[in-house]
């Protein structure tokens, strides 16, 4: 990354799909952000290149400022799992978090989705209120139940609560 974002902050933030390339930079992102779960180079390049279109990242100039990956659930075609999701804090950028979001279901909108999926810890009360102020731009309902408990994956540290709005209406 060149420059920094506080020299950028005035220039438009655009949102676009992904590429391989991309990767790196997402990745190293993820690394600095102790609330997310690591996942390799190789697996965001992987992801960037098999569901890119159900995924999005923010720029600002040549960087890239924030990321959703994301996938449309095989069995329910109708339902957009949002897995991880990102903004870099250094961003300068008001509601950076919450328009990549909107941005992200938008286009799955678009392409058919009516229902959004994520699983979040009950801990993480900042996510938790962003979906709640999400569902309620769609007009949805929000529903949550106990998606897995920690002691099902190896190394869980938290429950992790599934979060699903919808239907979602398209924003007025």
């Amino acid at each position: 990354m060149t420059g920094s974002l506080s020299e950028k902050t005035s220039t438009a933030v655009r949102y676009r799909t992904p590429t391989p390339e991309d990767a790196v930079a997402v990745w190293q992102m993820v690394l600095n952000e102790p609330m997310l779960d690591d996942n390799s180079s190789y697996h965001y390049t992987l992801w960037f290149r098999d569901f890119a279109e159900t995924s999005l990242v923010a720029t600002v100039g040549d960087d890239i400022v924030g990321f959703i990956t994301g996938y449309r659930r095989p069995g329910e075609p109708e339902t957009f799992f949002i897995w991880q999701a990102a903004v870099r804090p250094d961003n300068g950028i008001s509601g950076l978090g919450i328009d990549l979001l909107v941005n992200a279901i938008d286009l799955q909108l678009a392409a058919g989705a009516t229902y959004v999926e994520t699983s979040v810890s009950e801990q993480n009360k900042a996510i938790t209120m962003l979906l709640h102020m999400v569902a309620r731009k769609y007009d949805a309902r929000m529903h949550t139940e106990l998606l897995f408990r920690a002691e099902e994956l190896p190394g869980g540290d938290h429950d992790e609560v599934l979060y699903r709005m919808g239907p979602l209406r398209p924003r007025a």
